[in-house]
């Protein structure tokens, strides 16, 4: 069966909110499978409007219907219930990190079917050029048939989205590359660019915390339908230290793509020097490069690779685990304020000491209340997608748009 391909010019503007459509989506998304009359007491739509948004999602593949089987027969009219339909359309993405491009391929659940590594070059044309050479086999691989619905480029620092460039990344030491005119011109999909860390607080807010009782509220719609607000911070510290804000379930971006940007708060600890010319600021104090490198001058790993050193404190190593929790010690003065100021209903984080070493997670969870009266146990917690949070992260723009904005896939197939 042949690789079926959507493709568009650019992706078209994804609304704040969520029409009918995209509230049937949703309710399917978050509580399939469902019947229609729960679908109906659920998004606040009438029966009719959410037949007529079924219809619609069930001809694009969006959803299906999964024969109920009840134990017994019930008296009226067999319910028929909607879920998300896993097997028909992907999203590709690509996330680019210091050392490595990850390829990976989700489902419309945010689930990672596929996802593989290639080394990546230090030069942004070099590296884009990679990508356009790799995708396609990629998903000669592993795609199977499915339709691929568009391509996820993300990264850390200031992205564009709209414009689909990076602007900054001083990790890497990259700014001003086009990442979607560029790929644009290479592959026939729509390409959806953004931050790892707004991407991941995408994912959170569709399939992840976003979704736990307690984190979201149901509220009417001027669609008529029903919406779920949340207000979530995500926190991604790796080679890049930054952050992603969600009020009311919307992504906040703030002037010039710069909300979030936390990479440069101080630490009052710290007197590590940074590459703006001060000293103390948390992505230098903090980052994986610098814990790393920490590392090797203590004599605990002999390279300074993150992983080294997660293995040794794994395997018992009482310098390394000092390390670790050093780390941790250091970040929590401001994940403190991040509660204190933005008092999320949930706070996420994506970090891969509390990710493979989830007992030191309590540990953080200490740190953090001394420095604030948030209830930090019930606030604050891992990353909904582990290991795999970056192979979702790269899928996470295409997804969001789709749920979103479900019908644009018409206008899509007819282009």
């Amino acid at each position: 069966m042949p690789l079926a391909l959507i493709a568009t010019p650019a992706p078209p503007p994804v609304p704040e909110q969520p029409d009918g459509a995209a509230a049937v989506l949703r309710a399917a998304l978050r509580r399939g499978p469902l019947a229609r009359t729960a679908i109906s007491r659920e998004t606040g739509l009438s029966p009719a409007a959410v037949s007529r948004h079924v219809a619609d999602l069930l001809a694009l593949g969006l959803v299906y219907e999964p024969r109920e089987q009840p134990a017994q027969p019930r008296p009226g009219r067999p319910r028929i219930p909607l879920d998300i339909d896993t097997g028909h359309h992907l999203a590709a993405g690509v996330h680019i990190a210091i050392p490595q491009l990850t390829f990976s391929l989700t489902d419309l659940r945010g689930q990672v079917t596929a996802q593989e590594q290639a080394p990546r070059r230090a030069d942004p044309t070099g590296v884009l050029q990679d990508i356009a050479a790799l995708l396609p086999g990629f998903l000669r691989r592993h795609a199977g048939g499915r339709s691929v619905l568009g391509l996820g480029v993300v990264t850390g620092g200031r992205v564009d989205p709209e414009s689909g460039v990076l602007v900054e990344n001083s990790a890497l030491g990259w700014r001003q590359v086009p990442l979607r005119q560029t790929l644009r011109s290479a592959t026939r999909l729509p390409i959806h660019v953004d931050s790892h860390a707004r991407a991941l607080a995408q994912a959170e807010l569709l399939f992840g915390a976003g979704q736990e009782e307690g984190a979201v509220r149901s509220t009417p719609d001027k669609s008529g339908g029903g919406r779920r607000e949340g207000n979530l911070v995500h926190l991604f510290v790796g080679n890049v230290v930054d952050a992603a804000i969600a009020a009311g379930g919307v992504l906040l971006r703030g002037r010039d793509n710069s909300a979030g940007g936390i990479a440069h708060l101080p630490v009052p600890e710290s007197t590590t020097p940074c590459p703006c010319g001060r000293t103390g600021c948390l992505q230098a104090t903090v980052s994986d490069r610098a814990v790393a490198e920490r590392a090797v001058a203590e004599g605990v790993v002999p390279r300074p690779e993150l992983p080294l050193l997660l293995a040794a404190a794994g395997q018992g190593s009482r310098h390394a685990l000092e390390l670790c929790r050093a780390r941790l010690r250091l970040l929590a003065p401001a994940v403190a304020l991040l509660l204190d100021m933005i008092g999320p209903d949930v706070l996420v984080l994506t970090e891969a000491v509390t990710m493979y070493l989830p007992e030191l997670l309590d540990e953080l969870h200490q740190e953090v209340a001394a420095h604030t009266r948030q209830p930090v146990q019930q606030l604050v917690r891992p990353s909904s997608f582990g290991p795999g949070a970056l192979a979702v992260a790269a899928g996470a723009p295409v997804l969001a748009s789709v749920h979103r904005d479900p019908l644009a896939l018409r206008t899509a197939r007819s282009a």
